[in-house]
């Protein structure tokens, strides 16, 4: 079974938050398991903050074998976040396929160094459900 990670901003900020449930409804409906679901719960607040066993240390662990253990990597960065940007790098950097997703009426900008990779596949979206078919594609190629 395919394993996909899905990321999305916490400490940053969860004002997408209520997007990021269908999100990963979407993934799991291609049959891949998801690494990161817990991120997708609109009630979750930086870790860190409200479990003492969730150290930096343990996150930055767990987060990363997550993603190395994972075929790719799916990312919302319609909110900004230092630790997605982090991990669509190291994505990258791993050789795993990317799909970032960004609503395109966000206040938000979104980062020209992410839009001006060519080694990542980039959907923004106006209406959360319209990223059901771009994530569908990415995972079917994934085989």
């Amino acid at each position: 079974m395919k394993t996909v990670y899905f990321a999305c901003s916490i400490a940053g900020g969860r004002d997408y938050a209520f997007v990021y449930k269908d999100l990963v409804k979407t993934i799991k409906s291609c049959g891949v398991e998801v690494h990161g679901e817990l991120f997708a719960d609109p009630n979750l607040e930086a870790e860190t903050g409200t479990n003492p066993e969730y150290t930096p240390e343990f996150v930055y662990k767990r987060d990363t074998r997550w993603l190395r253990e994972s075929d790719a990597f799916i990312a919302d960065a319609s909110q900004p976040s230092l630790g997605v940007g982090y991990e669509i790098a190291l994505a990258e950097n791993l050789g795993k396929p990317v799909l970032v997703l960004f609503y395109k009426n966000s206040l938000n900008r979104f980062s020209p160094m992410i839009v001006g990779n060519p080694n990542i596949q980039i959907f923004e979206y106006t209406e959360h459900t319209k990223t059901q078919k771009a994530i569908k594609e990415f995972i079917k190629k994934l085989g």
